[in-house]
């Protein structure tokens, strides 16, 4: 188990949110702010995404309801023995981006990965209220502390890239881009910029 996951002082100052998110603690949420997640999460890579999305393609039901849950992109590595979960690292965003559109039209309140989001989603973000948040890059084993519980939903054959759900308790992420339409790295850029003039 991660010390500082575990450590509820390294977690004292920062807001704690609640999965899956209530309206009210969605639109509290602002670009740049560092928080607690606990409660449940689903988790999915490119594999995933294809699948949910070929099942909307052929008018079919799926394996799980998204309306205000938050999907994390991650591939998590095999548990060791006494694990929950092997590392579990975030994903690189974008490779999701074709795909989150769709699913956001579904009421998916937010995804969470690393880096940066097309232009295409921070519109549909805008469009049907939800956020972006970025978890911890290089960290994998640590976050993979803060996760109690890893239950597999659908999707067996896809190995790590399967949907699952995870039981999480104070894992870490920063606000990205919030229900204003604001984000935060566009935000950090600028205020470089403006610090070179």
């Amino acid at each position: 188990m991660s010390l500082l996951c575990s450590e509820p002082a390294f977690f004292a100052n920062l807001p704690e949110v609640r999965l899956p998110f209530t309206k009210e603690a969605l639109a509290s949420l602002k670009a740049g702010q560092l928080v607690s997640l606990s409660g449940m999460l689903y988790t999915g890579r490119d594999q995933t995404h294809r699948r949910l999305c070929a099942l909307l393609d052929e008018g079919k039901e799926l394996p799980v309801d998204l309306a205000g849950q938050l999907l994390y992109y991650v591939g998590p590595s095999p548990a060791r023995p006494g694990r929950v979960i092997g590392a579990a690292g975030p994903t690189t965003s974008y490779r999701m981006d074709s795909y989150t559109p769709r699913l956001l039209a579904l009421g998916l309140a937010a995804t969470m990965g690393k880096g940066a989001r097309s232009a295409e989603v921070r519109q549909a973000m805008l469009a049907h209220g939800a956020v972006y948040l970025a978890a911890i890059g290089g960290a994998g084993a640590f976050l993979s502390g803060c996760i109690r519980k890893a239950d597999l939903v659908a999707f067996a054959d896809a190995g790590p890239e399967a949907l699952f759900r995870f039981e999480v308790e104070n894992f870490p992420a920063v606000v990205i881009n919030d229900l204003a339409g604001r984000d935060y790295y566009a935000l950090v850029a600028a205020g470089n910029k403006k610090g070179e003039g």
